[in-house]
């Protein structure tokens, strides 16, 4: 048994007025719209539940009341769940779950949430590091709002915004001779032993940049976390090819590092906003102004290194 929302509506409307044509010039339908309606519940419950009379005149008995009663209750909850879904579309509240795989997001997306999280209203905030796969996943599954990843590979399906595009750059403790060179290119940096963050997307990225240009390399670490690279090239472990950095130049070991640019034409690494541009919540949609504000208002040259033509 299957009762539309709409024959309900129908059924109840012409109830309260006690005949369909005043029904049917309230809802803007034909008067046989809403006797077919009756018809379809009366034969949906195999009871009769309206005593007709001429003129297109209708009451319920008892048990069409009862029924009625019934109707009007779901027909309540269901216009309040919908008032409820517009209000939560539109609030700046309620929760916003994060996903991201920026290995330096530590670097700017507290700053980016405190600068578009307004002041008083009840907002929780769930942030999840995960691979880019797992971003994308969460996404489209509902179990994030919004991701930011890197987007070379993107599915199809996960609409974004690209927030930067981020050209590599070697990383090197201050004391090496590389630090004292306003670049370096590929073919230097394969002379030196290197610290290799380990991710995917990034591990298959930063060798295919060596593929091209040398035979072979020398690893000397692998690190699944961007701050272990850093920290292990600072106690002189190596170099590394990163895409992005902190705002702070020291390790947590406490040395100094020094980011160069590559003078070699690389492809960079896009960082991207991914989320549902077809209905975003208002939160989400504040979240995603402020990430492209944030680039673009203080400018990309605060977490990338980029190379500058002479």
């Amino acid at each position: 048994m299957a009762i539309s929302l709409k024959a309900m509506e129908y059924f109840t409307t012409a109830l309260r007025h006690g005949n369909i044509s005043k029904a049917a010039a309230e809802l803007n339908i034909a008067a046989s719209a809403i006797g077919a309606a009756i018809d379809q519940i009366e034969a949906a419950f195999d009871l009769t539940l309206t005593i007709r009379q001429r003129s297109r005149g209708i009451e319920a008995n008892a048990s069409g009341r009862q029924v009625a009663q019934k109707f009007e209750r779901l027909l309540e909850d269901y216009a309040a769940v919908l008032a409820e879904g517009a209000d939560l579309k539109q609030a700046l509240s309620g929760t916003l779950r994060i996903g991201y795989y920026a290995p330096i997001a530590p670097a700017f997306l507290p700053q980016i949430l405190a600068s578009f999280v307004p002041k008083g209203r009840d907002v929780s905030l769930h942030l999840d590091e995960c691979d880019n796969d797992s971003a994308q996943d969460g996404l489209l599954k509902g179990s994030y709002d919004a991701i930011l990843f890197v987007s070379e590979g993107a599915r199809p399906s996960v609409t974004f915004d690209v927030l930067i595009e981020a050209p590599a750059f070697c990383l090197v403790p201050a004391g090496h001779a590389f630090a004292k060179q306003s670049s370096v290119t590929v073919a230097q940096i394969a002379t030196q032993p290197l610290v290799v963050l380990n991710r995917p997307v990034a591990a298959p990225y930063y060798q295919s940049l060596f593929e091209a240009q040398v035979d072979d390399i020398s690893v000397a670490a692998y690190a699944n976390s961007t701050e272990m690279v850093r920290s292990l090239v600072s106690a002189g472990h190596g170099c590394a090819v990163l895409n992005m950095q902190p705002l702070t130049r020291t390790s947590y070991c406490g040395e100094a590092l020094v980011g160069l640019p590559i003078s070699d034409p690389l492809p960079p690494l896009t960082l991207a906003i991914g989320y549902d541009k077809s209905r975003p919540r208002r939160l989400v949609q504040h979240f995603v102004a402020a990430c492209r504000a944030h680039f673009a208002q203080i400018g990309p040259q605060s977490c990338i290194v980029e190379h500058r033509s002479e």
